[in-house]
C-alpha cells in the first residue's frame, strides 16, 4: 500500500468516526473508523521509514581529466587502434 492508500484509509476512517450517524446491526462504525485511521497511520509511518532508508546520498564522482600529454600518439591520429 502506498502513501495515497494510507491517506485514503485515514480519511475514510475519519468520515466513518466523526461524520456519520448510521446504525448497523452488529457493526460499530465508530470503531471501524478508528481502526481504519490507526491502520492508515501505521502505513504512513512504515512508508516514511522505508522511503528514508531508500534515500541514499551518493557523493559526486570525481571527474576524469583527459590529458593529451599522457595519451599515446599514433601517426594516424587514433589511439585505440580502430581508426580508418
Amino acid at each position: 500500500m502506498g502513501l495515497g492508500g494510507c491517506i485514503i484509509l485515514i480519511a475514510v476512517g475519519a468520515i466513518l468516526t466523526f461524520a456519520t450517524d448510521w446504525d448497523m446491526r452488529g457493526v460499530n462504525l465508530d470503531l471501524v473508523g478508528v481502526i481504519f485511521m490507526i491502520v492508515g497511520l501505521i502505513g504512513v509511518a512504515t512508508f516514511s521509514s522505508i522511503a528514508r532508508r531508500r534515500r541514499v546520498v551518493v557523493p559526486p564522482a570525481t571527474s576524469v581529466v583527459d590529458d593529451p600529454a599522457t595519451r599515446p600518439h599514433h601517426r594516424d591520429g587514433y589511439s585505440d587502434g580502430y581508426g580508418a
